[in-house]
């Protein structure tokens, strides 16, 4: 990959992030997007969960403990944030805060729904919010082939029910989400890391500091 490291201009978002359903392609994205604006990256570290392999293998038996340790993680990398110059970084990340709640809400019966929440509300959570989201879409069973390619051992435990359902939590999640400009892209046909075209009209799109809620279609023009 040629260097293209571009830089921050003041009317490039300085914060973006990165979200969508799992083996959408996220942090490959967040990456490349880093490495162009020269953005410090912050990523999930979902690798670091001692549960999640677990989780995968016996869900219901292990949903509570996976889902309260990502909530950890998350409030210590905010903690983290906040003790840092805000006047210096510009930053993409692999997350939103606000998806825990929603694979909380998927993943976890009504009492263990209830402890999260309890949790959650005693604990400092107060993110930044983005300038800017990309919300990457794929049908369910791409998403699939894509994870048994990557071919990550905890990943291959995931069924195509538990990823449908959760790729339909995603879709109505962000069907309501108005806390940042919103960019919408379904990847099934784009690809934004390895074809260039498509990589550039992210790019401008980005550079251009957009504001409301906008879809990158299938023909590669922006509606």
């Amino acid at each position: 990959m040629a260097k293209e490291a571009m830089g921050y201009t003041q009317t490039t978002p300085r914060y973006i992030a990165i979200e969508g359903p799992i083996g959408v392609g996220k942090t490959s994205l967040s990456k490349r997007l880093a490495y162009s604006f020269n953005y410090e990256l912050l990523l999930e570290k979902s690798e670091q969960n001692p549960f999640l392999e677990r989780f995968y293998k016996e869900p219901k038996r292990h949903a509570l403990s996976t889902q309260l340790f990502f909530l950890f993680q998350r409030v210590q990398q905010i903690q983290e944030l906040r003790q840092e110059d805000m006047f210096q970084p510009v930053r993409i990340a692999d997350f939103l805060i606000e998806k825990d709640q929603l694979f909380a809400k998927e993943n976890l019966d009504t009492d263990e729904y209830a402890l999260y929440m309890n949790v959650f509300r005693h604990l400092t959570v107060d993110a930044p919010t983005p300038n800017l989201v990309i919300y990457l879409q794929a049908p369910t069973d791409v998403l699939l082939d894509r994870i048994k390619t990557r071919g990550i051992s905890s990943e291959q435990y995931i069924e195509l029910g538990y990823l449908d359902n959760l790729n339909h939590a995603y879709t109505e999640f962000f069907h309501y989400y108005d806390k940042s400009p919103l960019l919408i892209v379904n990847t099934s046909e784009i690809n934004l890391v390895a074809n260039e075209e498509d990589y550039q009209q992210l790019v401008d799109y980005i550079k251009s500091n957009p504001t409301g809620t906008n879809f990158l279609n299938l023909n590669r023009s922006l509606l």
